[in-house]
């Protein structure tokens, strides 16, 4: 018998929204992660566990919520990867960028 509590989404999707992650899961061009979530959800929406869909297509259940929540707030369009921005690395004060080496070879 299974224990715990089972997911508190409930997950939906419109005729339009299932052909659409269909598509990506056949697809032979659209990249594997996206078609990897694209499964997830369809399993999802037919009454799977997180736990046992996340293990199906071979995500982590932390990584299988980011997914169920970005698709519930942002829909379809929210299962493709954002892209980063290079802001996010700052580069380093310039007293640190090139200190000589005192260390002696011998």
């Amino acid at each position: 018998m299974a224990r715990g509590r089972k997911s508190s989404f409930i997950i939906r999707l419109t005729p339009a929204q299932r052909q659409t992650l269909l598509a990506w899961q056949r697809a032979t061009t659209v990249p594997a992660g996206l078609a990897r979530r694209a499964r997830l959800l369809l399993l999802l929406a037919d009454g799977m566990t997180i736990t046992d869909a996340a293990t199906m297509v071979g995500l982590s259940r932390r990584h299988s919520y980011k997914w169920l929540q970005r698709f519930v707030q942002e829909g379809v369009e929210g299962l493709h990867d954002k892209t980063r921005s290079d802001d996010r690395i700052e580069p380093l004060p310039p007293d640190l960028r090139e200190q000589p080496n005192n260390l002696e070879r011998g």
